[in-house]
């Protein structure tokens, strides 16, 4: 028997957008269960099927899954403004959170209790990403080709220092050739083999991409304008504007390369900072990826120019969040009607496939690179020939981030508390440390 499903009124998407947004905390997983909780199981609005579909779709796609699942669900039931309303207001709540505790970050950051506190927040963070490794590790290598392409990716990053765009695209382009001559090696499933799918019109896609490509242009055409291309605004606009094209595999998979840019190549924080901000945007609503939002008022702080710190700071973030997200719009008005049809082509599921698998060595250099930095105070940068690696100098070990690293592992993996629970027991354990004295 067919679903009854109901179609809300525009006013109701947009309550019931703004509810999901303000309570999307505990990552994608549990941002997907609670939209799916809100809109399938309880309001019908959308049918199970079309729910998975979408979810499905939406992982094609570079940018947050679930902000972009939330934008087709308010395309599905109201058009684009539908569109904007439920995609907005899954990525506000946070954002405004997300800038709130950047200010307060910058202001009590040389306070004795408040790097005490931030030093459990940055051994919790090592144990956050060990468990995200864990996870899509688990879901993703289903064959020794997979875990191939993972073991080749965390090498190319971690030993070779290999552009992160270049990794990831590359697995996917090897993907999609061995998906045409040796799909057992990817182990697809038969729903991911071509069927023949009506196309949709080309020239609404075309002047769709057209037109948000100059949404998303917009605020950098300014900054060009008003301050020009040697302002810290337009490095900040174009990197994020980049990073925004590769994130597939959600936050934690363009993470090191993030840090590597900000804080090696452009000196906007240091490693502690980046570690810092990874652990405020686990406490925030809305898509672990407003972490680029933290990193751009620090760039925008530290180097506002005419801007000042605060203007700097704040128009800063802005403009990351703008860079960040606009793109995400583009891909769902853009390519939602092509659903049917891009979920059925082999190659392209394929290329996805290896991707995937790429990611997971990607949270793999993730892990080791926020390791080496929290953990140790000194690491060393050793260049030979190909070879480019930061090792830790062991004598500057930290014992007490590894201490708190330790129990945030066992109270995360072994006894499965959430996340924003064992942020406070490391919190606590790093101001305990302090008082103490050690």
């Amino acid at each position: 028997m067919a679903e009854s499903l109901s179609t809300p009124s525009f006013a109701e998407l947009v309550r019931v957008s703004a509810r999901i947004g303000w309570l999307s905390f505990g990552g994608p997983a549990g941002q997907i269960a609670l939209m799916h909780r809100e809109l399938v199981d309880e309001r019908k609005w959308i049918g199970e099927a079309q729910f998975l579909n979408a979810l499905n779709f939406c992982h094609l796609l570079p940018g947050p899954e679930a902000q972009q699942l939330a934008t087709y669900i308010g395309w599905k039931l109201h058009g684009v403004r539908g569109g904007l309303a439920a995609g907005m207001l899954f990525v506000i709540p946070g954002a405004v959170v997300m800038l709130a505790l950047s200010l307060l970050y910058v202001r009590a950051a040389n306070l004795s209790w408040f790097a005490a506190l931030f030093l459990g927040v940055k051994a919790a963070v090592i144990a956050i990403v060990a468990q995200a490794l864990i996870r899509v590790g688990g879901r993703a290598l289903t064959t020794p080709f997979r875990k191939g392409i993972a073991a080749a990716a965390f090498v190319a990053l971690f030993a070779f220092a290999l552009p992160f765009p270049l990794v990831v695209l590359g697995a996917g382009l090897i993907g999609a050739v061995v998906a045409g001559l040796k799909p057992e090696w990817l182990k697809l499933h038969e729903g991911e083999q071509g069927a023949s799918i009506a196309r949709p019109r080309v020239w609404k896609t075309v002047a769709t991409i057209a037109a948000w490509l100059g949404i998303w242009a917009l605020p950098m055409a300014l900054v060009f304008v008003l301050l020009g291309p040697e302002h810290v605004l337009w490095d900040v606009g174009v990197f994020f504007s980049k990073l925004a094209v590769v994130t597939f595999g959600g936050a934690y998979a363009v993470l090191a390369y993030m840090a590597q840019q900000a804080v090696e190549t452009h000196g906007w924080l240091n490693a502690g900072e980046m570690a810092d901000g990874l652990g405020l945007a686990e406490t925030t609503p809305g898509p672990l990826i407003l972490v680029t939002q933290f990193v751009g008022f620090e760039a925008g702080w530290r180097h506002g120019g005419v801007l000042g710190k605060l203007g700097g700071g704040i128009v800063a973030a802005l403009l990351t969040t703008w860079v960040t997200f606009a793109p995400c719009f583009l891909w769902i008005f853009a390519f939602a009607p092509w659903l049917d049809r891009l979920q059925s082509a082999k190659r392209l599921q394929g290329g996805l496939a290896a991707l995937t698998a790429a990611v997971v060595g990607v949270i793999a250099n993730l892990s080791v690179w926020f390791a080496i930095h929290v953990l140790f105070a000194r690491v060393t940068q050793v260049d030979a020939g190909p070879l480019h690696l930061g090792i830790a100098e062991l004598t500057s070990f930290d014992w007490r981030a590894g201490l708190l690293a330790a129990v945030a592992g066992l109270l995360l993996i072994r006894f499965k508390w959430g996340v924003l629970k064992v942020l406070g027991v490391a919190a606590g354990g790093g101001l305990v440390l302090q008082l103490a004295g050690v």
